[in-house]
């Protein structure tokens, strides 16, 4: 089964139908149907948080919320490129010898552009409204011409998308049904890492599976460009868990399966769901106008790690630094400048450089936010009217591992007219050539030395000053390719 992957490990996004409908190669495992009980509406377990697996009736929720736990099956046309035609059955394209093979006559594929082919996949969901209103996770739906709901008393309903969220990976469901069962929904905000939980869903097919775990952490940030705290547990997730529900002991519908962390593509140990504070506001957001909206800032951002905090003087390494301003956006109308890192948002500590987009996009375009920063060894208060993030997204930059001990090692010279040009700049210096502590950081040649621990430099003098001023290291402003990051240097 070919997943959807984030190397060098695998994130695997398309539990359920993305790696059917949004990728090539997907074989789906149909498993046979098991019921269960129809639960009472009303019904409620002890309102005591569990500590043990004797304290929690895990068997009870499966019993009186398992009902309004559906089974959804996908069908939809994808398009394949010429290159995806001409590969080779059987085999990986990231194999050593796939492009060995693919020379072989009767391997090039057909030509003629992209064509369509049919697709299938399936996933979970949940029901939270009596009259057929559904949550599911946004991939498990992706390019459906058909979405069928299947209950566990067998029966079966065409669903109507009401509407998709990819930035949540959310996605709203209609069936034209009454009186169903339904789960209730509770508050992820109260959990505890080590608390248990349940999920219920269709791993690979077969329906109404029941697996348990406890919490693992919570306010994940994941490499996927999401806007979501995810809640970390260890619950056993699958391809086909994708959309489920995640229960806490009493009950309550706490988050939605979405994705999990694997080397092999199915389940070791690391699981994460959307918190249902997330799911319910991109609920009422989807029911009302068909779309979910979120805010932007208009920054690009990079993790800080120690070399850095002692670059830009900060107690510890938390906080979102601050890497490139959209001209004219959010930010640089509030002042935010590059080099800034920037440390809560209306009171909200931002430890990690994640937490910034995911707080954003948690709020509402057009809100007034407080930003707490750090600027040149400074603290500051500055109020931003976030943008709408459908016009521009935030965009978190990677950055390369601390380097190590050395000397800072750059050949500089000032840039020319020209080159002011090219690079869009009113200064800088290019870097000629690297060695020592900036080599081992990832400075290349070429690159274009904007900042000195966020102050601008237009000469070599400049650099000096700041390094000689420095004592552990120094966060250098690199652009390359149009982009830019800080890279911390370490001082010998």
């Amino acid at each position: 089964m070919q997943l959807n992957t984030l190397t060098p490990t695998r994130l695997v996004l398309a539990l359920a139908a993305a790696g059917a409908i949004g990728g090539a190669g997907a074989t789906w495992l149909h498993g046979s149907h098991a019921s269960a009980a129809a639960p009472s509406p009303s019904a409620v377990v002890a309102a005591a948080p569990a500590t043990s697996p004797g304290q929690a009736d895990f068997a009870g929720i499966a019993e009186r919320h398992g009902a309004a736990v559906v089974n959804i099956s996908v069908s939809g046309m994808r398009k394949v490129s010429d290159e995806e035609r001409a590969g080779v059955p059987g085999l990986d394209p990231r194999d050593p010898f796939y492009d060995f093979f693919r020379s072989f006559p009767g391997f090039a594929g057909p030509r003629g552009g992209p064509s369509e082919q049919p697709v299938r996949g399936q996933g979970s969901g949940f029901i939270v409204s009596s009259d057929g209103l559904i949550l599911t996770n946004a991939h498990v739906v992706q390019d459906a011409s058909e979405v069928t709901v299947k209950l566990t008393d067998r029966r079966e309903f065409q669903a109507k998308v009401l509407g998709t969220d990819p930035r949540t990976d959310v996605a709203v469901l209609r069936i034209d049904a009454k009186n169903l069962p339904v789960v209730p929904l509770g508050s992820s905000k109260s959990m505890r890492p080590g608390e248990w939980v349940l999920a219920i869903g269709a791993p690979y097919g077969f329906e109404n599976s029941v697996t348990v775990g406890v919490v693992s952490a919570k306010g994940r940030s994941l490499p996927d460009d999401s806007l979501v705290p995810f809640i970390q547990t260890d619950v056993a997730i699958n391809p086909g868990n994708s959309g489920g529900p995640l229960f806490n002991a009493r009950g309550e519908v706490v988050g939605i399966n979405s994705q999990i962390y694997s080397r092999s593509g199915g389940y070791q140990g690391l699981s994460f769901a959307i918190p249902i504070e997330v799911a319910s506001k991109v609920r009422d957001q989807i029911v009302a106008t068909g779309k979910a909206s979120h805010a932007r800032l208009g920054v690009t951002v990079q993790e800080v790690n120690q070399a850095l905090a002692d670059s830009f003087k900060l107690d510890k390494p938390e906080g979102a630094l601050v890497s490139g301003v959209e001209p004219g956006g959010p930010a640089a109308q509030a002042g935010l400048k590059t080099g800034d890192v920037i440390l809560s948002v209306n009171g909200q500590p931002i430890v990690s450089s994640a937490d910034l987009p995911a707080y954003i996009g948690q709020a509402s375009p057009g809100e007034k936010v407080a930003l707490e920063l750090a600027r040149q060894g400074k603290r500051e208060t500055l109020s931003a009217q976030l943008g709408d993030a459908g016009d521009k997204k935030a965009e978190v930059a990677q950055t390369d591992k601390a380097a190590s001990q050395g000397r800072l090692g750059l050949a500089l010279r000032p840039l020319q007219p020209q080159e002011k040009r090219e690079a869009g700049v009113d200064g800088g210096l290019v870097i000629e050539d690297v060695a020592g502590a900036s080599a081992r950081a990832g400075v290349q040649p070429g690159d274009l030395l904007v900042a000195v621990n966020g102050t601008p430099v237009t000469s070599i003098d400049q650099v000096r000053a700041a390094v000689a001023k420095a004592q552990k290291s120094v966060a250098l402003l690199i652009q390359r390719d149009g982009d830019r990051i800080f890279v911390p240097v370490k001082l010998g």
